[in-house]
Order: C-alpha cells, then sequence, then structure tokens
C-alpha cells in the first residue's frame, strides 16, 4: 500500500471542484508552508552563526537580555507545543480508523512541533547574543502561521464540524496562541524599535551580570533553565574536579542583598510604626511589615503551589481511565470494524481521551508538569526566607548598635537573649516562611481529594476520610512532644558539656591526683539523663514515622474495603480501587505535614513577639554630641531608595564612600587651640542608668584640651560612669556635656584633617577584642602605618608577645581573646586606643592587669611621650596614684560626687588632708612596688602563652611537623586519588557506625524493615488479585460463594493490614533504639578513651578541638543520623519494592530501567560531592556571623566611642551575604537534583504505563504497576538527598573514632594493688637512678642520666631556666611522661612497677596554675569525699583560709564557680594548698607553685610548708630562687642534666656557679 499525503483510498481527495479552499487535503498542505518556511530561514542562521561561535568562545552571560515578554513568550511557546503533540496524538487515532495511512492528519502537526521548537532555540540564541534584527524571520513566521491555521478554521466554521469535536478546539486554540505570539513579536518591535524606527533602543544587561562576580544566575536565566535549574550545572559538574568554595559561588545579586532587603522591610516597619503612633498600647505589626515587604513573592510561590496540587491529582484520574480502558478492550469482544468516511473523520474529545495511550501521555506530562511548579513553589519559598533573614539581621544588627548601655548592664537584654534572636529566632522566621504556602495548599488539597473519593466510591469515602482527619490531633500532640523532648535533651547536653569542659581543662590536675574517675561518672551521670530524654524524643519520632505510614494502610483499606465491600452489592472496580488508593497516598502527606507546619507557625508567632520586645527596646539618646554622626552609615546608602542599585556604587565597598573614614595616613600637628576646654559638663550634671536614680550627681568638670587628666577615686565611686557619661552612653537627667567645638575659625583645616573631631579613642576597663588578627584589632580600621605601629606596640610592650605568637601578629586571636591572658588582652586594647588618630583619647584603668615593669614603661613611653608628643587630650582613670604628678588636671571622685578638681599643686594647697590621705596611699604602692619587682608577671604570662601557642615541649617535635607536612603535601598532588575519595561514600564509617549499635539490633533492624515492606506490597498485590477476580467472577458465581469468597479475602486483607501496622512500628522503633545505642556506646568509649589519654595528648590537641567532638559531632550522632538512617531505608526499600512490583506487572520494564539506572547513578554522584562542599561551606559562614554579632553586642562602649558603627554595619552585611549565597546555592542544588529525580521518576511512570499496555495483562496488576511508579516519583530524591546527608553526618563519626584508635596510659602495673603496702611511702625516700625522660617514643630525651638522692623529710629545691628540665622531672614521679631508662624509687618500691592509680593517689603535687572546679568547696578538697570535716577544717586553717570559708553562706558547702572565678588568684592557690594537705602523703610536689600570686601569699605558702609539712619530703620547683634559699639541697639543672647538687650555702660559696648566679640575678 502506497503511502499517499491525501491517502489513496478517496477517489475525491484530490477534487477541487468546489473551490482550493474547500478541499479539506489542500487546507493542510497550506498548513505546512510556514513551518517549512521557518526551518529554511532559521537553519543556515543557527548552524552557521552560532555553531562556528560557540565552538570557539563561549559566550559570556553579561550579554543575557531578556527582550520585552520573555517569559510570556515561553509560556506561550510551550503550550503551543503541546497543543501540537495533541494534534498530531489526534491524527493518528483518528489516522487508525483509515484504511490507508493518511499523512495529512499529522505530518503538518509533526512539522508544527519542530518549527515551534526551532523557533524557541532561534528566539534563546538571539537573546542572548543580543543581535534583535534578526527576530523579523520569526515576526514572518507569526503571521503566515496565524493566516493558514485561520483559514482552516473558517474552513471548518462553513463545513459546520461541531465545537465538540477535537480538531475544531485544537485549532481555535493555535489560531489563539499564533494571535498572542504574533502580539509579542510586535511588542518587541514597540519597545526595542530594532526596524520600522530610526533611532533602535541601546539596552544594557542587568548590573549584576556586568559584574563578573555575581555566579547566582537564576534571576537572569530563560524561563526553561530557570524551572529546571539547567544553570547549575557547570557549578554541579566542576565541583567533582575541585572543592567549592567562596570563589566558586561569588556574590550575591543585589536584589538579595541584605543591605536591600533591610532597606524594605525598614521602610515597611516605619510606616507600621507610623500606624500605631496614636495608639500608645499598640505595637507596630512585624507580620503586616513582613508581608508588605515579601508578599508578592509568597503569593507566587502559593499560586505554584495550587498549580501543583491540583496536577497532583491527575495521577489517579490517568490511572483510573488506563485500567477502565484495559477493562472495557479485555470486556467487548464485539471486534467488529467500523471503517469511518474519511471526508467525516472527526475525532470526539471523549473517544480520544479514552485513548489508553493518550492517557499514559498525559499522566507523564502532568506529572512534569506538577513536579516543575511544586520545585518552583519550593524555590521562591527558600529565597524569600533567606531575604527575609537577611532583612532581620540587619534590623536587629542596627537596633544593638543603638541599644542603650542601661539595657545590656541592668539585665534586660542579655547577650544570650540577642545571641538567641540572632541564631534562633530569625531561623524560625525564615522555615516558617519555607513552610508557610503549605498552610493555605493543604486545606485546598484534602478538600479537593475527599470530593474526588467521594465520586469514586460514595459514602464509603467519608469514612475513610474520617479515620484520617480523626488521627490528625494525635499528630499535633505528637509533634508538641517531640518540641518538648528536645528542650530538655538541650538543657542536658549542655550541662555535660560544662562538666567535660572543666575535665578537659583541669585534665592534669585530675591525672596527677587520679580522679579521672570521679569526673567521669559524673559527666556519665548527666549523659544517662541527656539519654533518657533522647529516649522520649525517639519514641515519638517514631511513633509519628508510624502513625504516617499506617494511617494510609490500617483505617482506610480496612474501613473502606470492608464497608464497600459489604454495603455495596457490585463489587469494587479495580478502577475504582487503584484511583482510591493513590489518592489516600496523596492525602496522607498533607496530614503528616500540616502538624509540623502548624508547630512552626506556633514557634514563629512567639519569635516575632520576641523580635517586637526587642526592636521596641530603649535606645540610646541622641540629644548628645554623638547625634551628629552616628546616623550617617545607612542614610547615605539610601539617597535613593527607589532605585537601591545607584545607591550602592560597586566599585569601591561601602565604608570608603562614607565620609567620615577617609583619613589622611600621614599625621597633621593638631591646630592650635582657642579654647584650651576640650570638654566641659555644664549645669550639674545628673546621669543614670536607666533606673531613674542618678549615679552620678551635680557633676561639674572641665577636661583641658591636650592635656593629661587623671579621675581618681576608690574603687565603685563613679569614675568608669562618668567617662561613659560624657561619651553619652548613660542616661542624662539633668545636665548637658558639651564638647568644646574647637577648629570652627579655621574651617579649611578642618576640612583637610577630615578626622572627626568627636570621635574619640576610648580602652574600656574591661579589655574587649575582635576575633581577628592581633594587628586588625590594633588598627581596628584605621590605615596601616608602619611606624606609627611600631612606636604604639613598643609603648605597649606588645612586641615580646606578638614574637611569642605562632604567626606574629597575624595570629588570629580566638574568640573573647580566649588564647591572650588578660595582661595582654588590656595591652592591646590600650594600643588600639593610642593607634587610632583621634584629638581625644579615654583610657579606662589600663593598668589594672598589668605588673608593675609594664606600668611603668607604658606611662613613659605611651602616655608621656607618644600621646603627649602629639598634643593629644588624655583622660586617664586609674588607681596607681603614683603616677598623679604627671598628671596636668586631676578629677577626684568620691560616691557618684566630684570631691575636688584642679592640678596637683591646688589640691596640695587647698585641702591639705586628701593630698595626705594619697601620699600614705603612695607610700604603700611603693613598698609593694618593691616585692612586685621580684615577681615578674610579665615572663610568666609570656610563658603561659607560649604554652597555649605552642604546647610543644621540644624542638624535634617542630621538625617532625614539617615532615608530617611534605608528606601531606606529596599527597596533595594526586588529585585523582583525592577525587576518588571524594565521590566514594564512605561505608566503612558506616559500618563501623551499625556495628557499634550491636549486632543484634542491626540484623533485627534489617530484619524487620524487609519484613514490613514485604508485607506492605503483599497487602496491594492481595487487593490487585481480589479485585480482578471479583469482575472475572461477577458473572458466573452463585450468591453464598460470593459471599464465603468475600469473607475470606476480607479476612486474608484485614490480617495482613494488621500486620502491616504493627511492623510498621516495631521498624520505626529499631532504627532509633540502634541509633541511640550507638550514640550511647560512641559517647562513653570516647569519653574514657580521652580522660586516659596520656597528657601529651592534651597539649599537643587543642581544647576547642576536643570538645567539638562531644558537642557538635555528639549532637550530630545522637539526633540527625538515626531519622537519615530511618529516611533512607524507607525511601530505599520503597522505591526497590516498586520497581521490583513493576517489573512482576511487565517485566518488559525492566529493559526501559537500564537507561534510567544510569543517569540516576550520574545524578546521585555528582550532586553528593556538590552538596556536601556546599553544606560545608553553609555551616562554615555561619559561625562569623553569629560571633560577629555577640562580638558587637559585647564591645557596643568602644564601637560607640570610636564612632565606627558604619564600619561593622558593612562587616555585618558582608557576612551575612556570604552566608546567604552560601544557603542559597544549597537550597538550589537541592533543587536540581529534585527536578531531575522527578523527571526521571515521571519517565519510569512512562515506560511503566506504555510497557503495561502493549503487554496487556489484568486490569489489576496494570494498576498496581502505575502506583507503584507513582509513588516512585516521590522517593527518587529523598534517597539522594538522604545518602548526601549521611555522608555529611558520618564525618563525625569519622572524627569521633579518629580519637577512638589513640594510645591510652598503660594504667596496669606488674603489681598488684594489694601488694602494695596501705601507708606506702610512709617514709618519703626518694632515690632518682640514672633517670632518662622524654615525651614521645620518637622525641629526644628531656632528662638525660638524672642521679639523685633525696632523704626523708627533705626540703629540695630545684632550679634552672625555662626548657631545663624541672617540670619534666616533677612529671616523672607521677610517670606523665615516658621513662625509657634508669627508675625512680620510692621508700624501695620503684615506681614503674606500681599501676598508675595507685602511685598518683599516694603522691600530692600543687601545680603552678590553681585549678577549682565548679561545685562545693567540700568537693574541690576531697571530691572522693573520705575524710571528716574536722580534717578540711584543719587544712583550710593551715592555709590560712579558714575564716574566709566560714564567712561563706554554707561553709564547706558554699559554692565555687566555673574555674573558680569568684576567689582571687592568690586565693586559689592556697586552696590547692589546703588540698594538697587533705591528702596525707609524704612527699609533696610544688611546681612553681608560688609563681603566680602576690608576696604576701606566698609568704604565708613558705611558711605554711615549713611547719605543717615539717615531717614530709617536699620538692620544690622554682621560678624564683630566693624561695628555695632554705632548703636543704638546691639541685640545678641545664638541657635535662644536673650541673650543681648542695646545700645552697656551699653551692652561694662559690662565686662562680651558676646558682650564685642566679640569685644575683634575682636579687
Amino acid at each position: 500500500m502506497g503511502l499517499a499525503f491525501c491517502g489513496n483510498d478517496n477517489t475525491s481527495a484530490y477534487n477541487i471542484s468546489a473551490g482550493v479552499l474547500r478541499n479539506v487535503c489542500f487546507v493542510d498542505a497550506l498548513n505546512l508552508v510556514p513551518h517549512v518556511f521557518l526551518l529554511f530561514i532559521t537553519f543556515p542562521i543557527l548552524f552557521i552563526g552560532w555553531g562556528s561561535q560557540s565552538s570557539k568562545v563561549q559566550i559570556h552571560h553579561n550579554t543575557w537580555l531578556h527582550f520585552p515578554g520573555h517569559n510570556l513568550r515561553w509560556i506561550l511557546t510551550f503550550t503551543l507545543l503541546f497543543v501540537h503533540v495533541c494534534e498530531i496524538a489526534e491524527g493518528i487515532v483518528s489516522d487508525t480508523q483509515m484504511k490507508s495511512r493518511h499523512l495529512h492528519l499529522f505530518l503538518p502537526a509533526i512539522m508544527g512541533f519542530v518549527a515551534g521548537t526551532v523557533s524557541i532555540v532561534y528566539y534563546h540564541n538571539i537573546e542572548t547574543s543580543n543581535f534583535p534584527k534578526l527576530l523579523l524571520a520569526l515576526f514572518l513566521y507569526w503571521i503566515m502561521a496565524f493566516v493558514t491555521k485561520t483559514i482552516k478554521l473558517v474552513r471548518y466554521c462553513q463545513d459546520g464540524v461541531p465545537f465538540s469535536q477535537l480538531r475544531f478546539c485544537i485549532t481555535g486554540i493555535m489560531v489563539i496562541l499564533y494571535g498572542l505570539l504574533m502580539a509579542v513579536e510586535i511588542n518587541v518591535i514597540r519597545v526595542r524599535r530594532y526596524v520600522f524606527f530610526m533611532n533602535p533602543q541601546k539596552v544594557k544587561p542587568p548590573e549584576d551580570l556586568q559584574d563578573l562576580g555575581v555566579r547566582f544566575l537564576q534571576p537572569f536565566v530563560n524561563l526553561l533553565s530557570k524551572a529546571t535549574y539547567w544553570w547549575m550545572n557547570t557549578l554541579i559538574i566542576s565541583a567533582h574536579k575541585k572543592p567549592v568554595d567562596l570563589k566558586a559561588i561569588g556574590k550575591l545579586p543585589i536584589a538579595m542583598r541584605a543591605l536591600t532587603n533591610y532597606v524594605c522591610l525598614k521602610e515597611a516597619y516605619e510606616e507600621q510604626k507610623k500606624k500605631v503612633e496614636d495608639h500608645p498600647n499598640r505595637s507596630p505589626s512585624i507580620w503586616l511589615a513582613m508581608y508588605s515587604a515579601f508578599g508578592r513573592p509568597i503569593l507566587l510561590s502559593s499560586t505554584f503551589r495550587y498549580l501543583a496540587d491540583l496536577l497532583g491529582f491527575a495521577g489517579p484520574l490517568c490511572i483510573s481511565g488506563i485500567v477502565q480502558g484495559f477493562q472495557n478492550t479485555t470486556n467487548s469482544t464485539n471486534t467488529t470494524e467500523k471503517v469511518k468516511d474519511p471526508s467525516n473523520s472527526y475525532l470526539a474529545l471523549e473517544d480520544f481521551l479514552r485513548n489508553v495511550y493518550v492517557l499514559a501521555v498525559l499522566l507523564f506530562l502532568a506529572l512534569i508538569l506538577q513536579r516543575t511548579f511544586l520545585q518552583a513553589s519550593y524555590y521562591v519559598t527558600t529565597e524569600t526566607g533567606i531575604n527575609l533573614r537577611g532583612a532581620l539581621l540587619a534590623m536587629i544588627y542596627n537596633k544593638i548598635l543603638r541599644l542603650s548601655t542601661s539595657n545590656l548592664s541592668m539585665g534586660e537584654m542579655t547577650l544570650g537573649q540577642i545571641n538567641n534572636l540572632v541564631a534562633i529566632e530569625t531561623n524560625q522566621l525564615m522555615w516558617f516562611l519555607f513552610l508557610c504556602p503549605n498552610l493555605w495548599a493543604m486545606p485546598v488539597q484534602i478538600i479537593m481529594g475527599v470530593i474526588l473519593l467521594y465520586n469514586l466510591l460514595g459514602v464509603s469515602a467519608l469514612v475513610g476520610a474520617a479515620v484520617i482527619v480523626l488521627l490528625a490531633p494525635i499528630q499535633y500532640f505528637i509533634a508538641t512532644k517531640l518540641a518538648e523532648a528536645q528542650k530538655s535533651t538541650l538543657d542536658y547536653s549542655t550541662e555535660r558539656l560544662k562538666k567535660t569542659n572543666e575535665i578537659l581543662k583541669g585534665i592534669k590536675l585530675l591525672k596527677l591526683y587520679a580522679w579521672e574517675h570521679i569526673f567521669c561518672t559524673s559527666v556519665e551521670e548527666t549523659r544517662m539523663k541527656e539519654l533518657t530524654s533522647l529516649k522520649t524524643f525517639a519514641l515519638h519520632t517514631s511513633l509519628s514515622i508510624f502513625m504516617n505510614a499506617a494511617i494510609p494502610i490500617a483505617a482506610v483499606l480496612a474501613v473502606r474495603y470492608g464497608t464497600y465491600a459489604y454495603t455495596n452489592d457490585r463489587p469494587l472496580q479495580p478502577a475504582q480501587a487503584f484511583a482510591s488508593l493513590s489518592l489516600f497516598h496523596i492525602l496522607v502527606t498533607p496530614l503528616f505535614l500540616l502538624s509540623t507546619v502548624v508547630r512552626f507557625a506556633v514557634k514563629a508567632i512567639v519569635s516575632v513577639q520576641k523580635l517586637n520586645e526587642f526592636l521596641l527596646s530603649d535606645e540610646i539618646g541622641d540629644d548628645s554630641w554623638r547625634g551628629g554622626y552616628s546616623s550617617v552609615p545607612y542614610e547615605s546608602c539610601k539617597k535613593h531608595t527607589g532605585l537601591h542599585t545607584k545607591a550602592i556604587n560597586r566599585r569601591q565597598p561601602l565604608r570608603y564612600q562614607l565620609e567620615n573614614y577617609e583619613q589622611p595616613a600621614r599625621k597633621q600637628t593638631r591646630p592650635v587651640e582657642i579654647d584650651d576646654v576640650a570638654i566641659k559638663v555644664v549645669t550639674n550634671g545628673y546621669f543614670s542608668w536607666g533606673s531613674g536614680l542618678a549615679t552620678l550627681s551635680n557633676i561639674n568638670i572641665r577636661i583641658p584640651t591636650g592635656q593629661m587628666t587623671m579621675i581618681v577615686g576608690q574603687v565603685g565611686c563613679g569614675k568608669s560612669s562618668l567617662l561613659l557619661a560624657i561619651l553619652g552612653e548613660m542616661q542624662t537627667l539633668e545636665g548637658k556635656v558639651h564638647w568644646s567645638n574647637v577648629n570652627e575659625t579655621e574651617p579649611s583645616f578642618e576640612a583637610s584633617r577630615s578626622r572627626n573631631r568627636y570621635s574619640v579613642a576610648y580602652a574600656a576597663q574591661k579589655p574587649w577584642l575582635l576575633n581577628a588578627t592581633v594587628e586588625e584589632n590594633i588598627i581596628f580600621g584605621s590605615p596601616f602605618n608602619k611606624q606609627r605601629y611600631k612606636a604604639v606596640t613598643d609603648a605597649c610592650s606588645l612586641q615580646p608577645d606578638i614574637d611569642l605568637l605562632p604567626f606574629g601578629d597575624q595570629t588570629e586571636i580566638g574568640e573573647r581573646g580566649i588564647n591572650l591572658s588578660g595582661g595582654q588582652r588590656q595591652r592591646i586594647c590600650v594600643a588600639r586606643a593610642l593607634y587610632q588618630n583621634t584629638n581625644i583619647v579615654f583610657l579606662d584603668d589600663p593598668f589594672s592587669a598589668l605588673d608593675i615593669h609594664l606600668s611603668d614603661h607604658l606611662m613613659q613611653e605611651g602616655i608621656l611621650k607618644f600621646l603627649q608628643e602629639d598634643k593629644r587630650t588624655l583622660v586617664l582613670v586609674t588607681h596607681k596614684l603614683q603616677y598623679l604628678p604627671h598628671a596636668d588636671w586631676i578629677i577626684a571622685m568620691k560616691d557618684g560626687m566630684v570631691l575636688r578638681e584642679g592640678t596637683l599643686k591646688d589640691i596640695q594647697n587647698k585641702d591639705v588632708e586628701l593630698y595626705e590621705h594619697w601620699k600614705t596611699l603612695m607610700n604603700r604602692q611603693d613598698q609593694e612596688l618593691e616585692k612586685d619587682m621580684e615577681a615578674d608577671q610579665t615572663t610568666l604570662e609570656r610563658k603561659t602563652l607560649r604554652r597555649a601557642m605552642y604546647p610543644r615541649e621540644s624542638k624535634s617535635q617542630l621538625e617532625d611537623e614539617d615532615e608530617e607536612e611534605e608528606e601531606e603535601d606529596d599527597e596533595d598532588d594526586n588529585m585523582s586519588t583525592v577525587l576518588r575519595l571524594r565521590t566514594k561514600m564512605p561505608w566503612k564509617t558506616c559500618w563501623r557506625y551499625l556495628t557499634s549499635g550491636g549486632f543484634f539490633l542491626l540484623f533485627l533492624m534489617i530484619f524487620s524493615k524487609l519484613l514490613k515492606h514485604s508485607v506492605i506490597v503483599a497487602i496491594d498485590y492481595w487487593l490487585a488479585t481480589w479485585t480482578s477476580m471479583d469482575n472475572a467472577n461477577e458473572a458466573r458465581n452463585a450468591d453464598e460463594d460470593k459471599l464465603a469468597e468475600k469473607t475470606y479475602h476480607v479476612a486474608v486483607f484485614s490480617i495482613l493490614s494488621g500486620a502491616g501496622i504493627v511492623l510498621c512500628l516495631i521498624t520505626s522503633l529499631t532504627v532509633e533504639w540502634m541509633g541511640l545505642t550507638a550514640a550511647k556506646n560512641l559517647h562513653h568509649n570516647l569519653l574514657n578513651k580521652i580522660i586516659l589519654g596520656p597528657i601529651r595528648f592534651f597539649d599537643m590537641t587543642p581544647l576547642g578541638l576536643i570538645l567539638n567532638r562531644f558537642s557538635a559531632d555528639t549532637n550530630i550522632i545522637d539526633q540527625h543520623i538515626p531519622p537519615t538512617l530511618e529516611s533512607l531505608t524507607r525511601s530505599t526499600l520503597l522505591c526497590l519494592s516498586a520497581i521490583g512490583m513493576i517489573s512482576y506487572a511487565t517485566p518488559w520494564f525492566l529493559v526501559a530501567l537500564v537507561p534510567l539506572g544510569i543517569a540516576f547513578y550520574f545524578i546521585q554522584k555528582y550532586f553528593r560531592v556538590a552538596s556536601k562542599d556546599l553544606q560545608e561551606l553553609d555551616d562554615s559562614t555561619q559561625l562569623p556571623l553569629l560571633c560577629h554579632f555577640s562580638e558587637t553586642a559585647e564591645g557596643l562602649t568602644t564601637i560607640r566611642a570610636f564612632g565606627h558603627e558604619a564600619r561593622f554595619k558593612q562587616r555585618m552585611l558582608e557576612l551575612t551575604d556570604t552566608n546567604n549565597i552560601a544557603y542559597l546555592f544549597l537550597s538550589a542544588a537541592n533543587r536540581w537534583l529534585e527536578v531531575r529525580t522527578d523527571y526521571l521518576g515521571a519517565c519510569i511512570v512512562l515506560t511503566a504505563a506504555v510497557t503495561s499496555i502493549t503487554e496487556g495483562p489484568h486490569s489489576g496488576f496494570v494498576g498496581l504497576g502505575l502506583l507503584y511508579a507513582l509513588t516512585i516519583t516521590n522517593y527518587l530524591n529523598w534517597v539522594v538527598r538522604n545518602l548526601a546527608d549521611l555522608e555529611v553526618q558520618m564525618g563525625a563519626v569519622k572524627k569521633v573514632h579518629s580519637f577512638l584508635n589513640m594510645e591510652s596510659e598503660n594504667y596496669e602495673g606488674y603489681l598488684d594493688p594489694s601488694q602494695v603496702p596501705k601507708d606506702w611511702p610512709q617514709e618519703g625516700e626518694i632515690k632518682i637512678e640514672n633517670l632518662c625522660v622524654r615525651y614521645e617514643n620518637n622525641l629526644k630525651p628531656v632528662l638525660k642520666h638524672v642521679k639523685a638522692y633525696i632523704k626523708p623529710g627533705q626540703k629540695v629545691g630545684i632550679c634552672g631556666r625555662t626548657g631545663s628540665g624541672k617540670s619534666s622531672l616533677s612529671l616523672a614521679f607521677f610517670r606523665m611522661v615516658d621513662i625509657f631508662d634508669g627508675r625512680i624509687v620510692i621508700d624501695g618500691i620503684d615506681i614503674s612497677k606500681l599501676p598508675l592509680h595507685t602511685l598518683r593517689s599516694r603522691l600530692s603535687i600543687i601545680l603552678q596554675d590553681p585549678i577549682l572546679f565548679s561545685g562545693s568547696i567540700r568537693f574541690n578538697l576531697d571530691p572522693e569525699c573520705k575524710c571528716t570535716d574536722d580534717r578540711l577544717w584543719e587544712a583550710l586553717e593551715i592555709a590560712q583560709l579558714k575564716n574566709m570559708v566560714k564567712s561563706l553562706p554554707g561553709g564547706l558547702d558554699a559554692m565555687v564557680t566555673e574555674g573558680g572565678e569568684n576567689f582571687s588568684v592568690g586565693q586559689r592557690q592556697l586552696f590547692c594548698l589546703a588540698r594538697a594537705f587533705v591528702r596525707k602523703s609524704s612527699i609533696l610536689i610544688m611546681d612553681e607553685a608560688t609563681a603566680s600570686i602576690d608576696m604576701a601569699t606566698e609568704n604565708i605558702l613558705q611558711k605554711v610548708v615549713m611547719t605543717a609539712f615539717a615531717d614530709r619530703t617536699v620538692v620544690t620547683i622554682a621560678h624564683r630562687v630566693h624561695t628555695i634559699l632554705t632548703a636543704d639541697l638546691v639541685i640545678v639543672m641545664k638541657r635535662g642534666n644536673i650541673l650543681e647538687y648542695d646545700t645552697p650555702e656551699n653551692l652561694l660559696s662559690q662565686e662562680d656557679g651558676i646558682f650564685a648566679s642566679f640569685v644575683r640575678a634575682d636579687m
């Protein structure tokens, strides 16, 4: 049979007697013309132009322009393509009913489809290259297509084709679409004037795209790329080659920056404020402000959501249609062929929709559309949520900078609350925004579902729906319980961390006293409480998972099929059965989620209340001098709010646009001042801290310009408050601070010195440091000037400290200066104040934490030389009266009032009494000074700094590190292995994790999971056979048989359902149980391993690193891995069972599965790597942001005094944007994955449908296969996402495991503890024989062949320079170091044979750093609770602490805060002495115990040692030689050897001896 365009079964086909246009075939042929025309024109252009170009050069995205009507054009074109597909289908279906092939029925449609595709490709290319003239071709095409289609439509109307005919509908729709596209094209010509006009319009691409730093292209790409995230491909594929870093993700586009959104939200909030100004009791609504700023995208997202939900119902309907179609084909035996008359070959719409293949394709398209809309909705909410968070953070930060100081200090706003606002409340609101479209989409979804069910099943549908609705409140109840459990877990884990932290800080002491186990048990107790609350959490989680899985099986099916089978006479049709089944599946999801969304809504409401309280709290007064410039920062950016983009010049960072920062680097001499008063407080100043009571009253002072003013007075008389009052930090009740207008006579000079004359350099009493390098802390945003910097660091004698730091002044200072001592922090703060180029410097007690040398040096070099030379005005608060003679002006204060004001001479003349009082105080300070000269505190501080920074004791360690680094470098060259590792799942770690939960539980979990899924499959399978049998048997059987069979079916069905429900509960419980057991074991092993670790480990490993294992990593193992594992196994098994079910129904499906499987493999492989990197980026950018907030809140007064608000705001905006871009990319990557897996799922549905239709088995199984195929689409992306999450979370297990492999100390001795005498060591005789000690096997020895003999009861002093091995010797007594040769014999027993615990519990030591633990005083002296109270009081009396402890509330049970902060250093050292005395051992070792205490305490210590320890052997390691002059024996060490060994008298008589030289130097 030959092919002919018009078919060869009809002679009249070519007849044109009635006129050319009356011939159907000719009209169809005419329709081919425009399509062919377009292909002819565009193909050469596309091939020649872009083929050659794209191969050579990638068009850069800055030419991406959207022509007017861009989105509309894409939407219309896609609709057009869809209609073309319908037309093709209609043509082919009509054609099958003809005798011969009629090409004219579908060929023009196919060509139209091709032409439509080409048109959009062509348009896209023209748009990216911005060459609109070529659009003329499209314009002509639309006109021709429009005309030809109209001719066809008119022809149909003349023939009187009824409207119900499909072909007529399609043609009509096409005419409209072509018309619209033509209109779009005309509009482009109208706007861009590229043709028919004289002056074409020049257009530039969006500003973001001109900036190469913007890599987030979602707003700028075309609609298709937006919907499928095609532009993300490059990033995700490149992640495979090298890790994604901040550079790879670039900057945020302007519209998403925190500043842009802040301006929007701020304006909306100000509007709300204006509205409520008249009503004092109403507060402005943040909700309304958020709605007016971000309402539109939320509405857009909700629209997408509704569309997606409605399309979701297409699935069940199509399934029911397909199954129904099957039944009809199997039932209809009448196969009489109705041959239609070709002239009348029109297909009605119903017939078309009955075609099974059409339904399959429709199902596919509906799925793809639904998924695209759903992902679009998710993306829009995510983006809006991120924008909202940025805006809120900026609002909170601005508010922090304006908070009144009294608020913070009076405790109305604690730092904790502010941190919570930033870390928790803003995220709550963001999450609420993510979920809020669900709030209004879900009810609609549920109502629609119930209506459809009612249509399918009648009354029994309502029973099923009622069951689902009734179970929803239970879900909500579970959700609230979950929140409670989580809160209690958090409290316990905080407590556990506090305890762990204390253990780690005092680990050396715990080991030396053999107390590890006591503290370890206390941590374990808290951990058990934490686990209990985790158990309740796990129980409720598994309940909610169980409800989610069981609701659809249980109630629904049993009720429905039970009632349906017994109430209705006619049996259930497979079509209805499967449609209703998948409807129930659709219904469960919103119900399950609804509880979560409601919970989040409640949380969001609470968060908004907190935010509003915060935003309305008191601000600092603007009436002070600072109002002059603290309002500059944002105003300068908001000149034109209409155009945010213009407001922020992108060429330079914001801060250079704020004029008040541009200061010349060289220093000008300050102008000659007319008025010599810099600041006056006029008319009785009364200032308060916000309580209304005046803290400072009746203040009338003047501060002379260019001179040094000292403010003195007792503690708490209001000296610091006076400074803060002048700075405008206090509330002014009365009076005014007047800053003299220095330079009004010389405006030109003022302009050239653009430093703000009001800005003040201020060093607070409590030092405040940024988490930045030392240099950045000192420079503090000023230009760097090398000479000046050097001068300042020398004046503050910071150079030696800087030299000690690992990277000099580029070393990062930890949070709050955690790795520096108090004095070092204070000196850096003073250096910061000196370095700034300001007229006025305020120093608040800069000498408090410094010893005498440093204070003198700072006074001489820094203050007298550096500041006075510059003629800067200095206000100095101090207790050190010996500096009074240097002052030019003195203000003496008492009880918040000014006692005297004037020069020292004035006071000497007017107030003799006060002057004499000062004189006696000065004498006393001078005596202390002489004592202090011996106690050189700084060297000690530097020593602790060195220990903090370089815990390694010896040089060889450094060499080892170098070798290790070299090895690492070699590894880096081998890139391919790294890549292989990046793509591999950490299976080994997973296995370790699973086995740490115990093999029995692991087996139980796997078994119950498999069983559960088999039962669920069995239920559906049973249903399928039951419905198919019903229909087959309907005709034949008698009623009794029917009833018996029905009962049998219902029974089996109920049993299976019951088993399924029970198994759901069991599996979710076993997973949680296993997770908990694993968490318990891992933490237990980690704690024990670390507590028994060698001391060297703690010297080498930073505290933060160990703590991280106990905080972040343990938290992940506790709370994140179990749910991820649960979700992963569930979704994987669901997908597998679905694939199994489909292949059972239609084996051919397996063939189609191969390419899909390969695609899936590659998608997950690429996604996992990129997702991991992006998650890490998100985590690592979050921390600096939170730190910046807490830093700002702590250093408010300093930032405001310096006038650096704008710089800090800018920093905050940068940090927020960095964090937001990472998060945005992470969510875009998730969308990328989900769109792809969803499309794969849709392909699976299509292949399943097509294969099952062609095979044509019984209808029940077709329905079953399709039902399962539909579930796959939901679960595929969860498999990948859970895999990626699990991979990241397994990192925590890996880190914990890395600690579990370390060596422990060898606690076992050769002797049994029972063999050691109870009172050993009795005498205290020590023999050291040829002792060699090293810290680790691979390190050089620190003690070489040391020999010594100490008689019982002798007092021995050991001295030597730093690093001579003194401390190593003291550690050798406790076997804290590796004794590899020689031995120490105490009272006849070689200590290396003893169990460690026995050895350490029998000796006493007092360490250099006094360590106290939180708890009672009794616990600190005797944690083992072995001693009586009398013994404890006796010890306290010996340590001279008895009276002090008696005065405390609770006596021995008085509390010690963390680290003993509520006692002074001297008192803490005395407690340590008492602790050593309580342990009645005959050997006491003092390791530089007097180094960190003042002379008075030291004398007490010395006395005690001589009296209380008279009969004990005391080994003192001396820091200051004069402490051991009274000893019986002195050992001088150098480089691990003993140099001198004799009585002090003999050693002193050797003039050239080392000891003698030490003593001379120390005098």
